[in-house]
């Protein structure tokens, strides 16, 4: 009997499938090793990409986003419009890839959008916090959905990620996924509050490994919105990922972009660790209100503030 119990106490614990998929995985890098490969790409190719092709490029992957406390039925139309007129009045400029809002304007965004190829993008899930019920989020996923929402962006539970319960991380990531039915989900890792590269990754990972269809930095709401380094991070991720599974992951930079050499480090981070396969408008998008009439601006090399 003692034997029997001898034994039993060199077993080894059984990992959990979430530890199992992060094993795979480089997980052991340093902030440090991050900043200088980052400062690295920025001094070395940033300007190569200072062309008005990738002007023209950056505008047509936008996600034109409108998500204020004072949003109504009658902005949000108004908001729409402007990207009805845009396609009139810019006929030999590419859209905008997406119009971002609140899931309580999904129909309104349906309803008034006139462009074809123009995507409906809704925060969902109890954004910006993801601090819901999961019957809550699905429920409030599945409206967006049914009102025109062609993708979904999600909060991945940070709390959850950061107390280290991947599997309640997990889970509800994919619940979600299945309220989104055709719409593509995007899981925002709210890397501002992630603080290392190490947890960046792991978040991406795990996102990945749910059911992202797209992974996106911040939701523009905390105190340390999208940084290069974090994007740096997460395209890693999905490069490592691409490799092991064969299934590419698309990436939206958002929060805190603000001028047009912003946009450019974050093509050019995806260009130098991604490579050509993620500049289309459909892998790359950058969540943003105030770049479009900067890059308008820039392109037409006039001030203009149409939006």
């Amino acid at each position: 009997m003692a034997d029997h119990q001898h034994e039993h106490h060199f077993e080894m614990p059984q990992k959990s499938k979430y530890e199992e998929a992060l094993s795979k995985y480089n997980l052991d890098i340093s902030d440090e090793e991050v900043k200088a490969a980052v400062k690295k790409i920025i001094a070395e190719k940033v300007p190569e990409n200072d062309t008005m092709e990738v002007k023209k490029f950056l505008f047509g992957s936008i996600e034109l986003t409108s998500l204020k406390t004072t949003d109504s039925d009658e902005s949000i139309m108004a908001f729409t419009e402007r990207v009805n007129q845009f396609d009139e009045q810019y006929a030999d400029l590419p859209h905008v890839a997406t119009i971002c809002v609140y899931p309580c304007f999904a129909k309104t965004v349906a309803e008034t959008l006139e462009v074809d190829g123009v995507e409906i993008a809704c925060v969902s899930g109890s954004f910006p916090s993801s601090q819901a019920l999961i019957e809550v989020k699905v429920a409030e996923t599945m409206l967006a959905v049914k009102d025109g929402a062609t993708e979904i962006d999600i909060v991945m539970p940070v709390g959850k990620f950061l107390s280290g319960d991947y599997e309640s991380l997990c889970d509800d990531i994919s619940e979600l996924k299945q309220a989104c039915g055709d719409a593509a989900m995007k899981v925002i890792l709210e890397t501002g509050c992630l603080v290392t590269a190490a947890n960046i990754k792991k978040a991406s990972i795990l996102s990945m490994y749910a059911g992202a269809d797209y992974i996106k930095t911040s939701t523009g709401k905390e105190k340390i919105s999208a940084t290069p380094e974090a994007a740096y991070v997460m395209c890693q991720a999905m490069k490592e990922y691409y490799d092991e599974t064969g299934i590419q992951i698309g990436f939206k930079p958002a929060g805190g972009i603000n001028s047009v050499m912003d946009a450019m480090i974050y093509y050019t981070i995806v260009k130098e660790v991604l490579g050509e396969k993620w500049l289309t408008n459909k892998w790359f998008r950058l969540g943003t209100s105030r770049l479009a009439n900067l890059l308008l601006s820039e392109i037409e090399g006039t001030e203009v503030k149409f939006f």
